[in-house]
């Protein structure tokens, strides 16, 4: 459990020593452990719900102890824990507040699919963001707070009680991963949060009709956010879409600090300080998810507000990362000559 030897040469690795990957087994520890606690009126559904929880944990836990899983056997992890939930609650995601696409949505053939769609993408997003100490367990945290805090608003008691339990899971990994990252939640702990939000999120818009499901990926922009440019990214590129690279944004914020202010070989400090730095664009929608909970125009709106803001900060960064780089080779030559 002291983490794989590839894990710092790996192209998109952000650690410079080897660290443990095995924080998901405490988080689905706390989980199924918080099963004793549920709301009795939930209790059955929710023991019922971490059964499929427990298929997508134990397919991370394989590949966090280094037995080696490929990126589409997890994401197919997720589309068969999510279609368990599915066929023993007999859910799905309901609306995505757009008029003829809700009545469509009532289908199963669309509406299962869209669901298993969502939940990957969310899943798969917090998966991408682990590595950079800190960076995933706030998301979660705060993420599972401003669920709450809607499910409160619209008097869905029984989720507010759920979502602070699994805040309070976070919380518990958060202090012993920021800000030194002596051990991160591997592919485990961050599928099995991002598994949980989005049928959290998922529950909100099932039992409070005034909800926007607009407002509640605000909860997730993030990852979610995240994900899309990756997928854009590679797609301009012609490369697969499964394939790593260094360019997610939390990794040119890190490059970025090494670059502009601290300096080569200072990874262990930058990386704590990209979480830092990237907080308050984390919050801020999951801020506005709260404020507009029930305005599903003013959520949409803020979602298309929110994803120009990011794409548009990424190009500035990696614009600005890359006219660092001659300079850096010139004043490299100059001392190399004297």
């Amino acid at each position: 459990m002291s983490g794989r030897s590839d894990d710092t040469t790996a192209v998109q690795a952000m650690h410079m020593r080897v660290t443990p990957r095995v924080g998901g087994i405490a988080i689905f520890g706390a989980l199924a452990c918080s099963a004793l606690f549920a709301p009795i009126v939930v209790s059955q559904s929710y023991i019922a719900f971490l059964v499929g929880v427990s298929l997508l944990f134990v397919i991370g836990l394989k590949e966090d102890l280094g037995f080696p899983v490929s990126p589409r056997l997890r994401l197919l992890a997720v589309g068969a824990a999510s279609l368990i939930v599915i066929v023993l609650l007999d859910v799905w995601l309901p609306r995505i507040g757009v008029r003829f696409f809700d009545h469509l949505i009532q289908y199963w053939f669309i509406g299962v699919p869209f669901t298993l769609l969502i939940t990957a993408g969310v899943s798969n997003g917090f998966n991408l963001i682990d590595g950079v100490n800190g960076l995933a367990a706030l998301t979660a945290i705060f993420a599972s707070v401003a669920i709450a805090l809607i499910a409160h608003q619209g008097g869905y008691a029984t989720m507010v009680s759920l979502c602070m339990m699994l805040a309070a899971v976070t919380l518990g990994f958060f202090v012993v991963n920021y800000p030194f990252g002596l051990i991160f939640l591997g592919d485990a702990g961050a599928y099995t949060l991002g598994f949980v939000l989005s049928w959290f999120g998922i529950a909100v818009i099932l039992n409070v009709p005034d909800v926007s499901p607009w407002a509640i990926l605000l909860t997730l922009f993030w990852p979610l956010a995240d994900t899309l440019l990756a997928m854009y990214r590679r797609s301009r590129g012609n490369k697969a879409a499964m394939m790593p690279d260094r360019l997610h944004a939390h990794q040119l914020v890190m490059r970025a600090i090494e670059i502009c202010f601290l300096g080569r070989g200072r990874r262990h400090i930058s990386n704590s300080l990209t979480t830092l730095v990237l907080a308050p664009f984390v919050v801020a929608p999951q801020i506005v998810a709260v404020v507009l909970w029930d305005n599903n125009l003013a959520a949409f709106l803020a979602v298309l507000v929110f994803l120009a803001l990011f794409f548009g900060s990424f190009a500035l960064l990696l614009a600005t990362v890359r006219s660092f780089r001659p300079r850096l080779k010139t004043s490299r030559n100059i001392g190399a000559a004297t």
